[in-house]
């Protein structure tokens, strides 16, 4: 018969040492479980929810409760800021990005705010704070103007996000591995 120590008779010890195996079990589990969660890499379609703020606190888009923004990450669909920004997300992680004009829209170019004759609006009424567009080369430009004087409208065709810091908070919701 096999002798054991009077330590192994007490109830206590037994409930005490099975917590701490159960405990070292789930340890375990918990660390292979997140070795197979997605993490997004250079390639991957990815589907984000986003809102996006001056550094005011200012939102100037968000696409929450509508459909996911999907783009490939690393395949300049999105501004740099943005795209290296969800590297290394997790599936379902959220992340709040800060992302500064050079990562963003640049700084705003003073060759794009022009000054263009009234003339050009073709009788419509000019006024500041009105969006308009033109189109050159088969390409169509988008501005507001700025001033308007008795025979000018100066045109500022920079984005309105150009020399600004833009904050945004990010969730994935969908991470399609590159092949």
């Amino acid at each position: 018969m096999v002798s054991y120590p009077k330590i192994f008779a007490n109830p206590l010890y037994l409930m005490a040492a099975t917590a701490v195996v159960i405990g070292l079990l789930a340890v375990i589990y918990l660390e292979a479980a997140a070795a197979f969660v997605p993490v997004v890499v250079a390639g991957d379609t990815v589907s984000v929810y986003y809102t996006g703020t001056f550094v005011n606190g200012t939102q100037f888009d968000s696409n929450v409760g509508k459909q996911p923004l999907q783009f490939t990450v690393g395949a300049n669909q999105m501004i740099a800021g943005f795209d290296s920004g969800v590297l290394g997300m997790k599936l379902n992680e959220s992340r709040s990005l800060t992302i500064p004009a050079n990562e963003a829209y640049g700084d705003a170019n003073p060759a794009l705010i022009v000054p263009l004759p009234l003339s050009v609006f073709a009788n419509q009424t000019v006024e500041k704070g009105m969006h308009v567009s033109s189109s050159a080369n088969g390409q169509t430009f988008s501005g507001t103007v700025t001033a308007v004087n008795e025979t000018t409208a100066t045109v500022d065709f920079n984005s309105p996000l150009a020399g600004k810091t833009l904050m945004f908070d990010v969730k994935v919701v969908a991470i399609q591995a590159s092949k």
